[in-house]
């Protein structure tokens, strides 16, 4: 039967080859041969050339960097360049640059020849494949000048087979090589580093990845967009493999038509950046309803919420770096009309309220990535990016505050650090020390009545003094309070008034206590709160560390106890409990309230 089967029943007049030739994908295809076709790696490049051209070529490279940016093509590249013999098979001596049609070359390239072998570390970690290499080395070459050792993936070896490696490692025989490669050098152990001449494999820049993606299409003839293959750079983020299989990709998509920047922003899930400029102009702007609109066209196109945090971080990103360097450029092209509409909508926005931004849409990005339904997450990080928009600056509200406390504090009044010691309850105190405003004029000199605000200080509560006019309700004693509490419906304040308060000193409009070991940490803040509301002003509530009156509780429970002690000193209820043995007096009535409870006049039996 020849090479080709008539088709049957098919409806084609053309015989159907048997058996195309399988087609090699971009990535394996454009894969460069020596060091002249490796981009984007000069230093690697220039460090052996000097050592190949002056001889000194270590015994083991250790090749590290991100996805797709040439480790395993560098190692294959000083594999061939060690044991290239020449077109003539007459070079002795290894070469930077391999001439790629010896034998040794050939079958290099083809992953074939004995003496150059390749592990994956990933799926063989173990020290019996370990072993296995330190056994080899003893033997010269079968027919290489060197026996090399490749090994992807080098992170993957486990402890035991990193250490029975070091002696070997450090020490090979003369005609042995070792290249590793890794994108973990992190997790590499540093006695195998120290062993090894490293190089780190840098990402190649997006305007030299995208030169090269354009002489690829010329030499395929595939006719594509300059903006296209921008969209292909900035989606590959640094890898040349990558970048290649999206090229693949995107000519396989559009079959034979030219390939254009919104094609491949449909393809990618990408959003225009001119209306990530228009989403960001009006989340920030405060228009949330065409803001949410633009979102969801966005993603009726088919653009990704994460992508479109993504875009919106890398245009917060590039809009900051424009106010602090204004030459930046990054997410827009330098001279379009996006760039300059950024650079006018970065002279409107404040460094605080990017920075602001960047941390909410990073946030966002987080909540996007692990929900259900990303839009939702996105349009909820959008709104929450769109209500903040219009805030000031915390430093500024600091300030402010700071400054309208200094302008209306009483000069009788002033704070002191919080106390040192070991409690729980970090407290700031209010104390009448030294006037630290002497010679200013005191504008509250008239005020009846001083007004407090509360402020977080540790696990306590702090207060700061301010004056204004009203009223202020006097409470004697802590069921003076309690009672309050319970007339104005909070329960569960009463019961912590006296269950967890040791008083230590009350004044009008100043309470101090020491709180219980059970108390909870916003009892002095839940009390400030509740007597501003009963009384129309605001209250010191201090905290103490120490000291302090016993609770209402205990005090209750001691005058009932006391009581029982006195009325078993009686002797007729003596004489009851000796002739009863274990009985005992569990509740004292007064004669008063039993008779009014019978009803009877005269002495009760």
């Amino acid at each position: 039967m020849d090479e080709t089967e008539t088709s049957l029943g098919l409806g084609l007049d053309e015989p159907v080859p048997r058996q195309a030739e399988a087609y090699r994908v971009l990535a394996r295809k454009y894969r460069p041969q020596d060091f002249t076709g490796l981009i984007g790696q000069d230093a690697l490049v220039r460090t052996l050339s000097n050592a190949f051209a002056s001889g000194r070529i270590a015994h083991a490279f250790m090749l590290t960097g991100v996805r797709g940016v040439g480790k395993t093509t560098t190692a294959r590249i000083i594999a061939r360049a060690l044991n290239c013999i020449g077109p003539d098979g007459k070079r002795t001596e290894p070469t930077i640059h391999p001439c790629g049609v010896c034998d040794p070359c050939i079958a290099i390239a083809e992953s074939r020849h004995v003496d150059v072998q390749e592990m994956d570390a990933a799926s063989r970690t173990g020290i019996d494949d370990v072993r296995e290499i330190i056994e080899g080395v003893r033997y010269a070459p079968a027919s290489a000048r060197y026996k090399i050792y490749i090994i992807d993936e080098v992170h993957m070896l486990s402890k035991q087979a990193f250490n029975g490696l070091l002696k070997t490692l450090e020490e090979p025989p003369p005609h042995v090589k070792f290249v590793f490669a890794t994108t973990e050098i992190r997790k590499v152990p540093v006695t195998v580093l120290s062993r090894c001449q490293r190089f780190d494999l840098r990402r190649i820049e997006a305007p030299q990845l995208i030169s090269h993606l354009k002489a690829i299409s010329e030499r395929e003839g595939i006719a594509i967009e300059d903006g296209a293959l921008a969209l292909i750079a900035r989606a590959a983020e640094g890898s040349v493999r990558d970048s290649l299989s999206l090229l693949d990709q995107a000519i396989a998509q559009e079959k034979g038509h030219a390939i254009t920047a919104d094609s491949l922003r449909g393809m990618l899930g990408l959003a225009d950046r001119s209306r990530i400029l228009n989403l960001f102009e009006k989340m920030m702007g405060g228009n949330i309803s065409a803001g949410l609109t633009e979102l969801s066209e966005l993603y009726d196109r088919g653009a990704d919420p994460l992508a479109v945090m993504q875009d919106l971080l890398e245009a917060t990103h590039f809009l900051t770096r424009i106010k602090v360097a204004p030459a930046a450029e990054g997410f827009f092209d330098g001279g379009s009309a996006e760039a300059r509409r950024a650079a006018e909508l970065a002279a409107k926005l404040s460094v605080p309220s990017l920075t602001r931004a960047w941390q909410m849409l990073l946030k966002g990005l987080l909540e996007v990535r692990d929900a259900t339904r990303p839009i939702q997450a996105a349009e909820m990080a959008l709104i929450r990016l769109s209500y903040a928009a219009d805030l000031p600056p915390t430093d500024k509200l600091v300030r402010n505050l700071l400054d309208s406390d200094a302008a209306s504090r009483p000069d009788h009044i002033s704070s002191n650090p919080p106390l040192e010691g070991g409690s729980r309850f970090g407290t700031r105190q209010i104390s009448r020390g030294d006037n630290a405003t002497a010679g200013r004029s005191n504008p509250f000199a008239t005020a009846p009545r001083p007004d407090f605000s509360t402020l977080a200080q540790g696990d306590g509560v702090a207060t700061a003094a301010k004056l204004e006019s009203g009223p202020v309700v006097v409470f004697r004693t802590l069921e003076d309070l309690a009672a309050q509490a319970q007339e104005n419906g909070a329960p569960v304040l009463k019961v912590h008034i006296e269950n967890d308060m040791h008083l230590v000193r009350m004044e009008p409009g100043q309470i101090e206590f020491r709180p219980s070991a059970r108390a909870p940490q916003s009892l002095a803040g839940d009390l400030a709160q509740k007597l501003k509301d009963w009384t129309g002003v605001r209250w010191v509530i201090t905290l103490a560390r120490e000291g302090g009156a016993p609770t209402i509780a205990e005090a209750r429970r001691a005058t009932a106890q006391a009581k029982l002690d006195s009325v078993a000193q009686e002797p007729l209820v003596r004489a009851v409990l000796d002739r009863f043995p274990g009985a005992e007096i569990v509740r004292v009535t007064e004669r008063d309230a039993l008779l009014e409870q019978t009803g009877e006049s005269g002495e009760a039996e």
